[in-house]
């Protein structure tokens, strides 16, 4: 998402550094980057197997200057002074394509939505059966803004259970559609939209490790090294606005976020959401 973004950000960064990539997926962006930067190295991060197979092949070709480490960003810690971090964030298009992920409705598939598969942990399924229908609507309302949070979650609660059987994320997404007055059910946005992100969130704990990553970045980078954090959602929009704002370690250098043109939307609807904020290390007082 964004590559013409991406690159502008990053072009003023001096000719020989270190690149992370905290959320690598397929390549993409870092490939830009070391072609842009023939002197940059990469330590390229990510949870997911297949997204870590996919960069491997893509990246290939620059021998000796790229790192490749299964590691979810919040788990990672440098060992070297950064001169640029990038974390483009949400899910990425292979995810969303591959039903056995279970990140989409449009085609069924097991209630799973783990970046990481491989890694054990709670899946969509286990967590709607294990969640109070309280504990739901929260986390349907705080993590999707879904405004019909209590309806949803008694309806789900009354359907389970969710983690046996076959019934997957069409038959959710279905359950999830009912609770909207039929003239509301097929609108621009599929009425399982909202539900679906606050889902995938709460397994992931995605604003949790968003918010470490905030929090441990800047200390990362050397003076004038910038951070940049593709979002694709209001909640992670706002959080990396505030703290960005917040950190004294910072300098703000998108008062706006940077979005995608018309002629990139054209080409990939679903960067219409994506969302560039870009902050730079500033030099430590005293």
């Amino acid at each position: 998402m964004l590559p013409a973004q991406v690159l502008e950000a990053f072009a003023p960064l001096p000719a020989e550094g270190v690149l992370l990539d905290a959320t690598v997926g397929g390549g993409g962006h870092s490939a830009l980057l070391l072609e842009a930067h023939p002197g940059w190295r990469l330590i390229g991060l990510d949870q997911d197997p297949a997204a870590l197979a996919a960069a491997s092949a893509e990246l290939g070709r620059f021998p000796g200057r790229v790192q490749l480490v299964a590691s979810n960003f919040a788990a990672y810690q440098p060992t070297e002074p950064l001169l640029a971090v990038l974390a483009d964030l949400g899910v990425s298009s292979p995810q969303l394509d591959v039903p056995e992920r279970g990140f989409s409705f449009r085609t069924d598939g097991p209630l799973d939505m783990r970046m990481n598969p491989q890694g054990g942990g709670e899946t969509a399924g286990a967590l709607l059966d294990r969640l109070t229908e309280t504990e739901l609507a929260d986390l349907l309302f705080h993590y999707g803004e879904e405004r019909l949070a209590r309806r949803i979650a008694r309806k789900l609660v009354a359907e389970r259970p969710w983690n046996q059987g076959e019934r997957g994320t069409a038959a959710l997404a279905y359950a999830i559609a009912g609770c909207y007055p039929p003239k509301q059910r097929h609108g621009r946005i599929h009425a399982a939209t909202r539900s679906f992100q606050a889902l995938r969130i709460g397994v992931n704990n995605e604003l949790g490790v968003l918010e470490q990553l905030l929090d441990q970045a800047p200390a990362w980078l050397q003076p004038g090294g910038r951070l940049a954090v593709i979002s694709f959602h209001s909640l992670e929009d706002r959080l990396v606005k505030n703290r960005f704002k917040a950190d004294p370690r910072l300098r703000v250098l998108s008062r706006k976020p940077l979005i995608a043109t018309a002629e990139e939307e054209a080409l990939n609807p679903r960067s219409r959401s994506a969302k560039l904020r870009l902050a730079e290390r500033q030099e430590p007082e005293g």
